[in-house]
């Protein structure tokens, strides 16, 4: 297991370099970073639009820097990517309406797919 899947699996939380460092929730799944914005969840302005963003993981034992990277991002098709959007739903903490989550993430998010690039340690 590499450093960027490792800390991603560990840690619930990354910054994103968007106008301003921001954080945010996600999962890991099959080899990539996914992160829900818009529709009342967490506000990552002009993530979707961007080709690449620089993704910064922390060390989960002391809040440190553990890696930054750069990741393509894709709008995933929720329908085509459900098993991706089901591990995200998984961990959506406090989520008000978690049973019509992946309903409401359909109708009024997105998801973003965040690929680490292959020059990534």
């Amino acid at each position: 297991m590499g450093v960027i899947e490792e800390g991603a699996k560990k840690s619930g939380v990354l910054w994103l370099s968007l106008d301003r460092p921001r954080l945010a929730w996600h999962a890991w799944h099959d080899g990539a970073i996914y992160v829900v914005t818009g529709g009342g969840e967490q506000p990552l302005p002009g993530l979707a639009e961007r080709g690449e963003v620089q993704v910064t993981l922390r060390s989960k034992d002391n809040g440190g820097r553990l890696i930054a990277f750069d990741a393509t991002v894709e709008v995933v098709d929720q329908a085509e990517s459900a098993d991706a959007v089901a591990a995200l739903a998984k961990e959506r903490l406090n989520a008000v309406d978690s049973a019509g989550l992946v309903e409401r993430w359909a109708a009024r998010s997105q998801v973003v797919r965040l690929t680490p690039r292959e020059s990534a340690p």
